[in-house]
């Protein structure tokens, strides 16, 4: 096992979003504060039928309270621990060069009002397996002491925007929406409401496809903007920050959008999503001069479009900043297991409303 008291430590980062579209693996060096180097990043894809039963989950998910769902976190382990052993031969690396993986796992539960958060994962397992020590349960300190659990990723954005022109605003679209506010040592971030998720289980129903690309068929229908506008009536989009969502807090009130067409759904669902990112404003003390975005959602071209004109300010990917929006959910856990081992903060109070600075994560050894 390698020297883990190095001031510079080599991670790798492993995650599965609330869009289960895949795992993603990067590599990050850093000394857990504002030094960093990026290594190579890839996605590897679940096994279709884990997928599926993720799916299945998800569709019911008041389940992962009290069921033990043991051959789907042994499903989700496997292949967790495949993608991770890929990445490693296929990027030529060598294992003994990597001092920890960050392992955040599969959310599949997160209700911060229960105290509850469930990511499925055996990250002893995969201590055990690859050799190398492993962090887990990176929400889980953040809840018990009264947090929101998420997100988790505003230091690492707080560490990439440093001698960027701020205050900015990083957009993260994955399944759900979150913001990172930066403007020098402040940092607020909160949950915004819908973002992939809502639109993809809308195409998986409606056109048994996975998403809507470029947002061309959102594009072509009709705003209902009554519909919008019911939606955002919901009292979330006020209550102050920090906050955080499930993936599924806002499908069942969606579902009005069933009667409608095919693109008006599309369409509506979609204004949902991007009204919803603008009352983030209501949340943070002054105007980003910049958004950068991340997540899958930042491909969506009919977002970014409607997101220029809502906001009035540059809305670009994080591309243009140099990051790499593909796998920097996964560098972030990378980044955050750096953090926990040197046991420095992984949540502050205007991240996820936690009392104090407070870090967290499980060490797993692999003699464990």
């Amino acid at each position: 096992m390698s020297d883990l008291t190095k001031p510079v430590l080599t991670a790798i980062g492993v995650i599965s979003g609330t869009s289960m579209d895949g795992i993603d693996v990067s590599v990050v060096e850093s000394d857990g504060r504002e030094e960093l180097r990026f290594g190579p990043g890839a996605s590897y894809p679940y096994p279709a039928q884990t997928r599926s039963d993720l799916q299945a989950l998800i569709a019911e998910p008041e389940r992962a309270l009290d069921d033990p769902l043991a051959e789907l976190e042994v499903a989700v382990t496997g292949a967790h621990l495949d993608a991770v052993r890929r990445f490693i031969a296929e990027q030529g690396l060598d294992p003994k060069e990597i001092d920890l993986v960050g392992l955040h796992g599969q959310t599949v539960y997160h209700r911060p009002d229960l105290r509850f958060t469930r990511q499925l994962i055996d990250g002893p397992a995969v201590a055990r397996a690859l050799g190398i020590p492993t962090i887990d349960r990176f929400r889980h300190a953040d809840i018990a002491a009264g947090g929101e659990g998420a997100p988790l990723a505003p230091l690492y954005h707080r560490a990439l925007a440093h001698g960027l022109e701020q205050p900015l605003m990083v957009l993260n679209l994955g399944g759900v929406g979150n913001i990172t506010y930066i403007d020098g040592e402040t940092v607020i971030a909160f949950d915004t409401g819908p973002a992939s998720a809502i639109l993809d289980d809308f195409m998986l129903r409606r056109l048994g496809k996975p998403f809507d690309a470029d947002g061309a068929l959102a594009a072509s229908g009709r705003v209902h903007e009554e519909l919008v506008s019911a939606f955002m009536a919901n009292p979330f989009f006020d209550r102050p920050a920090p906050k955080s969502l499930d993936r599924n807090d806002f499908h069942r009130r969606a579902k009005v959008v069933e009667a409608l067409s095919d693109a008006d759904g599309a369409a509506t669902l979609a204004a949902f999503t991007v009204e919803s990112v603008v009352a983030a404003l209501r949340h943070v003390p002054k105007q980003p001069k910049r958004w950068l975005v991340t997540g899958g959602g930042r491909l969506n071209q009919h977002f970014m479009t409607r997101f220029r004109e809502r906001l009035g300010v540059p809305v670009e990917t994080v591309e243009s900043a140099g990051w790499a929006g593909d796998v920097i959910e996964a560098q972030t856990f990378g980044y955050l297991a750096i953090r926990s081992l040197k046991g420095l903060p992984l949540s502050l109070p205007g991240t996820t409303g936690v009392p104090a600075p407070l870090s967290g994560g499980r060490l797993n050894l692999p003699k464990d």
